[in-house]
């Protein structure tokens, strides 16, 4: 195992190419484009929505025309790597191609990948997807903490190493997930404020924010955990999953400079008209902005 990560120095985590960490980037990216992070999920639903084959050649057409909608509309892009790894290896090469379009556009990419491992395994995934010289490398990826929060040290380590961000799964909305992260521990904390109290730890004393974040879902209802980490909050669940813009002005009302809301089907649901998806991208920015 890696010696486990201290805090975040603001001027060395920036990797080839990166100026900047992570969370000063993402900090960036929303202070001009606002909260709202598009969602690229090509699922068969969508695909066949937008009358493309459920194949290699519809998922690419899906995935770069969602490229070319969000360019300059939003400051963030998150990738469902599982509809692309469902196509085996020409999915992941369209993957590639999608990560490679996105960044060249000035998209920040988060690749919603929910890894976790351990060892060298838990590294040879965090070079994947953040070593800055991985055919994949993207700018942030989402991990489980569930085989204990040191068994990400590896993800950490590269993200300070190469300017990535990691987001670490704490409170999610799927009903099951209570099972552990509600779980209460001995002095009464639960598995999800212990893992939002070591992303805090981690990062401690770097401004305008770490790059070390949390997933929190929008549909939680009561928010019963502190969720103030110094770092971004990635908040799905938004539009058509039920959260509104109100729901998150009451749950993260403290943070809202630190939330990144994640939409998928509320924006992809109107292509494949690229003036629909920048549409529904604008209307949803304003309502998040009419929310503050």
């Amino acid at each position: 195992m890696s010696e486990p990560v201290g805090p975040q120095e603001p001027g060395d985590a920036g990797g080839p190419g990166d100026a900047e960490p992570f969370g000063a980037r993402l900090w960036a990216a929303t202070r001009r484009y606002g909260p709202l992070c598009a969602g690229i999920d090509p699922h068969a639903a969508l695909l066949d929505a937008w009358g493309l084959p459920d194949d290699v050649a519809g998922l690419e057409r899906f995935a770069l025309r969602a490229v070319e909608a969000f360019a300059g509309e939003v400051g963030v892009v998150k990738p469902q790597s599982a509809f692309f790894e469902r196509f085996g290896a020409a999915g992941v090469a369209v993957l590639e191609r999608t990560v490679r379009e996105a960044r060249s556009a000035g998209l920040l990419v988060l690749l919603d990948v929910k890894r976790g491992d351990i060892g060298s395994t838990a590294a040879a995934y965090a070079d994947a997807y953040l070593h800055a010289d991985s055919p994949l490398r993207v700018d942030a990826v989402t991990v489980s903490p569930y085989l204990g929060l040191g068994s990400l040290d590896p993800f950490l380590q590269r993200a300070a190493e190469h300017g990535g961000g990691v987001f670490v799964l704490a409170l999610t909305s799927n009903p099951e997930g209570s099972q552990v992260q509600r779980a209460r521990l001995e002095g009464g904390a639960t598995v999800a404020q212990t893992m939002l109290d070591g992303i805090r730890e981690r990062n401690a004393g770097v401004r305008p924010q770490g790059s070390y974040g949390a997933v929190v879902g929008a549909t939680l209802g009561d928010l019963d955990a502190d969720v103030r980490i110094g770092g971004p909050l990635l908040v799905p669940g938004y539009g058509a999953q039920g959260g509104t813009s109100q729901d998150l002005a009451r749950m993260f009302g403290d943070v809202w400079d630190h939330v990144l809301v994640a939409s998928s089907r509320g924006v992809l649901g109107r292509g494949p008209d690229v003036d629909g998806l920048r549409g529904a991208v604008r209307e949803a920015r304003e309502d998040l902005a009419s929310a503050r």
